[in-house]
């Protein structure tokens, strides 16, 4: 056989054997997506024109927490200092530069219809204002917590809907020195969440500390705590996150959520593992399951809201490191599918940090970074899955 007769059967067999793999990818590529359309989940188009413009020339910096009352009201909090004061604050300039723009009030409550129905935040004789804001929520009594991830938050602020300061709990600036298991401070507390029927806080704490503290929350009283696996926490510095390293047994910083269901069951977001930990109330440890496993730096899961049926069937999930919202059936913990990318047009995320849900099933979620906005995106009733991640979920069914 001549060199040139083999080099042609070595380029048929060649392509045959590209040719069936081609063919097993594109079956595999079927089967994935026959099995993704076999399943439902929740179906939203982001609202471009929600919330209404601001007025007095105002600008948001980065938005860092959102909560809805039983007005379906909806709050955020964000930080007036990482607005760049030389390019975007000319009116706010000593003498103003010009006539645009002004650092908005730290809390903003809209109507359902995304009109600004008002404002208020920031430092008072009354109390210690927290050096870096960090998430705001309301609780079943229609109060709203704010926490603090600066180096010296060592507290909790609690306010009337109409910013009428109601207590302050734990001790403030008590120093950046981490104590998980100290019952008089907290340490730079992410978020704050509710069970309404015990009447109990429960507190992500969060950028120093590696619990999650249960509180009255009608006192701030200390209740229980506990870490990772339902150990007790502890604060030594832990090895940088590796994915293929055998799983953490404390949670690393920032504990970022800490969700009570109505079912009895708590939702944790391990952010810097790439986690969410399921434990029972009384921190008995239940399940995890690890989203997006292999993100380094700020970690995956930083935000969790559930759906308002009476099941709360599926659980979504930010993700600020990939720019995602995550659908997850809740009890099983399958990630259904996701929406959202890297990018600043409607549907599109910087940085997506905090997330909550309306009585109408719609979800809310606000931006850190330079995303520095707060979004809407309308809830389209369950249909079939067609995308593991669907991108931006405009209007009309376009992408």
């Amino acid at each position: 056989m001549n060199g040139n007769r083999r080099t042609l059967i070595g380029v048929v067999i060649a392509g045959v054997v590209i040719a069936l793999a081609c063919g097993q990818a594109a079956m595999d590529d079927e089967a994935s997506a026959g099995a993704a359309q076999g399943s439902e989940a929740p179906m939203f188009e982001v609202d471009p024109f929600w919330p209404k413009p601001l007025p007095n020339h105002w600008l948001l910096g980065s938005t860092i927490g959102v909560g809805v009352d039983s007005r379906d009201h909806v709050f955020i909090i964000h930080r007036r200092a990482s607005i760049n004061a030389g390019t975007e604050l000319g009116a706010d300039a000593d003498p103003p530069t010009s006539e645009c723009c002004r650092a908005a009030p730290e809390v903003l409550e809209f109507d359902p219809e995304g009109n600004l129905v008002d404002s208020w935040g920031g430092p008072s004789d009354d109390y210690v204002w927290p050096a870096s804001n960090h998430g705001i929520t309301v609780d079943h009594m229609d109060n709203l917590w704010i926490g603090g991830n600066g180096p010296n938050d060592t507290h909790i602020l609690k306010f009337s809907r109409d910013g009428q300061f109601l207590a302050s709990y734990g001790q403030p600036e008590a120093g950046p020195e981490p104590d998980s298991h100290s019952e008089t401070r907290f340490n730079r507390v992410a978020k704050v969440a509710f069970d309404a029927e015990a009447n109990e806080a429960y507190v992500a704490d969060g950028y120093g500390g590696r619990r999650v503290a249960v509180l009255d929350a009608s006192t701030g009283t200390f209740k229980r705590y506990w870490g990772a696996y339902g150990n007790a926490p502890d604060d030594t510095p832990t090895r940088p996150y590796d994915p293929d390293a055998p799983l953490l047994q404390q949670f690393r910083t920032p504990v970022h959520c800490a969700d009570p269901s109505l079912d009895g069951h708590v939702y944790v977001c391990d952010r810097a593992n790439d986690r969410i930990q399921v434990f029972r109330t009384d921190g008995t440890y239940v399940d995890e399951v690890r989203i997006a496993p292999r993100t380094l730096g700020a970690g995956s899961t930083w935000d969790v809201a559930f759906s308002r049926d009476p099941e709360q069937k599926y659980m979504y999930v930010a993700d600020g490191s990939n720019h995602r919202v995550y659908v997850v059936d809740r009890v099983s913990l399958e990630v259904l599918t996701s929406f959202g990318d890297g990018g600043r047009q409607p549907g599109l995320f910087i940085g997506v940090h905090s997330i909550a849900t309306d009585s109408e099933g719609n979800v809310y979620t606000t931006e850190t970074y330079e995303g520095k906005r707060i979004q809407k995106f309308v809830y389209m009733g369950v249909g079939p899955v067609s995308a593991e991640n669907q991108g931006a979920p405009w209007p009309g069914g376009g992408r």
